[in-house]
């Protein structure tokens, strides 16, 4: 879920001095007119990694805004008068008052976060606090309520950076915290139950925003556009609470860096190569699908991607190692009449497959948050809430000990348009291209974005997104195989640990 905070997002000096004074002005406005209108009050949640600006963040906004009108709250340890009540306690008694702002540092996710890490308790209890957090947060929003949640993300590489340039420097050496070296040690912890509690509280209401804290100006105008954004939407509507106004709902981006931009189209296999270890992994895929562990999964795999990117020939070649009995494949397209008299999710789960089984599935139940989002097929609120419930489905997926593989086929615009082309050409192809194709491409740059949200939101431990660089068709057919034999080999090393243990 952090992908794309770890790209290297940054703004020049002149970019961002140009930007200031403009949303600064309109910031100010936003606040005065909040305050004027006094409907809803903002809550304002900061976490994520130590040293990623959070505190400088959140120094700027006051700033840039009206500081008497935002109230800064830190929640350190629990006080004795705290420990006496219901958790939840110390911060009811600390919300902003409608028409102005409240600051959380330390807030739920930041108790429940520490105490999973350093093993003050187990998932069990994890999973009743992000509960909790939920029930909360969607109680202040039905009160009227405007809340923006805030990841601030360092790499561990960049972490480590950071900590040894301070090291380093002996004017700056009392920057680093006992909570910055502390968190050096448990940084994997951190992510892995962080990574949880976002995949789980990221609902349509109250999403969260993970912002790269690496360069100073890329984050300040990054929270700055997002609060601006949700203020802005807020206000126009004054007969709706504000988690019904999602024009903007995740923030326009501040630089045209997008996740896509990090692949390299330009991987390639000759001939010889692709070949060899096509074989390769065709004949690791047979083996792994006999196995006797098999018996106690099922394998689903996911196949989006640009139009014509490769999905039906890298789906060929998966098939082809596997005998027809042992796979299903489902290709979606737009839903039918009985399908739509359902919930979404319901045409997906009639095709889950059983254990020892594999299905395909060629587009999937993503087209909600890609097709669905750009062509306007669902309301704002639709694909918003979507990303919850499609990490709900594939928890559920995992925890019946299904492995589940999600692969985006990438390739460039000029890639496509050759293919686009030769289809046109070649009488036999000709049924591949269609007016929705040629449609679909001048929406570019929309899919582009689409895209980094929906890996951003749903690539996550139990089932992480594979980009596939597909410029080259044997690279990426593969890249595929491989992918899918690492997971299945991952899935068996992991039910033989619980069965090791289970004897002892």
């Amino acid at each position: 879920m952090f992908e794309s905070a770890e790209i290297g997002h940054a703004i020049d000096k002149d970019t961002f001095e140009a930007a200031v004074p403009a949303l600064r002005e309109a910031l100010l406005e936003a606040q005065f007119e909040l305050q004027q209108q006094k409907r809803f009050a903002v809550i304002i949640l900061i976490n994520g990694i130590e040293g990623a600006g959070k505190g400088e963040t959140v120094k700027l906004l006051n700033e840039w805004m009206d500081p008497r009108l935002i109230e800064v709250r830190t929640f350190d340890q629990q006080t004795d008068e705290e420990l006496s009540r219901p958790p939840a306690w110390r911060y009811w008694r600390m919300l902003p008052a409608k028409g102005r702002m409240g600051i959380f540092f330390g807030n739920w996710y930041s108790q429940m976060l520490q105490g999973r890490v350093h093993g003050l308790f187990k998932d069990p209890r994890l999973d009743q606090a992000i509960a909790g957090a939920e029930r909360l947060e969607k109680m202040l929003c039905d009160e009227g309520a405007l809340i923006f949640k805030f990841w601030f993300h360092l790499s561990k590489k960049q972490m480590k950076a950071r900590l040894k340039t301070l090291a380093d420097d002996p004017l700056h050496s009392w920057r680093i915290s006992p909570l910055d070296w502390q968190q050096s040690q448990t940084y994997d912890k951190f992510v892995k139950y962080g990574e949880r509690v976002l995949r789980r509280t990221s609902r349509d209401y109250a999403p969260w925003h993970v912002i790269e804290g690496a360069d100073a100006n890329y984050r300040s105008l990054a929270v700055g556009k997002i609060l601006l954004e949700g203020l802005q939407n807020a206000l126009k509507r004054a007969d709706v609470s504000p988690h019904d106004v999602s024009a903007a709902p995740l923030g326009t981006p501040v630089d045209q860096l997008n996740l896509l931009d990090s692949l390299d189209l330009s991987q390639r296999l000759d001939k010889k190569d692709y070949e060899e270890q096509l074989i390769t992994e065709q004949a690791r895929l047979s083996g792994l699908m006999r196995d006797k562990r098999m018996r106690r999964h099922a394998l689903v795999a996911v196949f989006e991607g640009n139009d014509a990117a490769g999905k039906g020939g890298a789906i060929r070649r998966v098939a082809a190692a596997l005998d027809p009995r042992q796979y299903s494949i489902v290709p979606i397209a737009a839903p039918t009449e009985e399908e739509r008299a359902q919930p979404y999710l319901w045409r997906f789960w009639r095709h889950i497959p059983a254990r020892g089984k594999f299905t395909v599935f060629d587009r999937s139940w993503y087209g909600r948050v890609l097709v669905e989002r750009i062509e306007g097929f669902c309301t704002p609120a639709d694909w918003l809430r979507a990303y919850g419930e499609i990490n709900d489905f594939e928890e559920q997926l995992a925890d019946a000990g299904i492995i589940v593989v999600k692969f985006w086929l990438a390739i460039d615009k000029d890639t496509q348009m050759e293919r686009f082309q030769e289809r046109e050409e070649i009488s036999f192809k000709r049924f591949k291209i269609t007016e929705d194709d040629w449609r679909n491409r001048e929406k570019w740059d929309a899919y582009r974005a689409a895209v980094g949200d929906m890996v951003d939101r749903t690539s996550t431990e139990i089932a992480p997104w594979t980009l596939v660089e597909a410029n080259d068709k044997r690279w990426a057919r593969v890249k595929v195989l491989r992918t899918i034999n690492r997971a299945l080999e991952e899935a068996f090393e992991q039910s033989d640990k619980k069965a090791r243990k289970h004897k002892h």
